[in-house]
């Protein structure tokens, strides 16, 4: 069964004409994960934040994002506002980005529960220590007070993380969420992402260039370059038996990059990325 269907979206700059997408299709099935991988500018973002309506006011987009049948794209900002963080969940690519720097953290979490569930101070704290303590946070009361730049990336992360296993979404979006940050912090963040499908079963969307990343986490790819999916399959045909030149391309530099590392660190037993 799928949970989102996106049918012949396509996205173009009003100012200049030009498209971005070209009239993708994909669907995303109940309780799997979908990476959408390609280089940087290849449109992966683009789309995602077209299914969350996220896209610069420039950029239109026709076409229709189906999530449990109702069609997104028919929907005002208003109703859109109630989708997002409930229903539908981003976790951005730099998580300073994500909170207002001028609120402590618990603002930004309360402001946001209380949006969606109208629940009372003392609740929401209970509820956020839990979750900030179940994805290796400590001292979740003592962060609640401090300002973003008082936390590290990783951390970060594992706040928008923790959000997330309080809101409980059917779809969690998340944008390239370990670009930013250094590869003990990348480790940390995918192995959270592990656990958050495990823990809700929820439907995933998950963007990287990182291949690496996404043979651990993903079910199925999309490859996409210049604003078109290029391949689509399984985790495992897309690594073992890809069509696309570029798709081989991208398997071939990954395994080049994970052999001369550990040639490097001259430990035979690595495990495989």
């Amino acid at each position: 069964m799928n949970i989102l269907e996106v049918e012949n979206l396509k996205i173009w700059d009003i100012n200049t004409g030009k498209v971005i997408i070209y009239n993708s299709s994909f669907n995303l099935k109940q309780g799997s994960c979908l990476a959408i991988v390609g280089e940087s500018g290849s449109g992966k973002s683009v789309t995602c934040r077209s299914i969350m309506k996220l896209n610069r006011p420039w950029l239109h987009q026709s076409g229709d994002i189906l999530f449990k049948g109702e069609n997104l794209n028919n929907l005002s900002e208003k109703e859109m506002r109630k989708k997002r963080g409930r229903n539908l969940c981003m976790i951005l690519q730099n998580g300073m980005s994500a909170f207002d720097p001028s609120c402590v953290m618990g603002v930004h979490l309360k402001e946001t529960l209380v949006q969606h569930f109208g629940w009372s101070n003392n609740k929401i704290e209970e509820k956020m220590k839990d979750a900030l303590e179940s994805v290796m946070l400590k001292n979740p009361i003592e962060m609640m007070n401090k300002y973003p730049h008082q936390l590290s990336g990783g951390m970060l992360q594992r706040v928008m993380i923790a959000l997330a296993l309080v809101l409980e979404p059917d779809i969690i979006i998340a944008d390239e969420p370990t670009t930013a940050l250094d590869t003990i912090s990348q480790f940390e963040v995918v192995e959270q992402f592990i656990k958050l499908r495990e823990r809700m079963g929820c439907s995933m969307i998950f963007i990287s260039h990182d291949l690496g990343v996404v043979r651990k986490i993903a079910d199925d790819v999309l490859v996409m370059k210049d604003g078109k999916i290029i391949e689509r399959g399984n985790i495992q045909t897309i690594f073992s038996e890809a069509q696309h030149e570029y798709t081989k391309y991208l398997v071939s530099t990954k395994e080049a990059l994970s052999n001369n590392f550990k040639k490097i660190m001259g430990r035979s037993y690595f495990a495989e990325s």
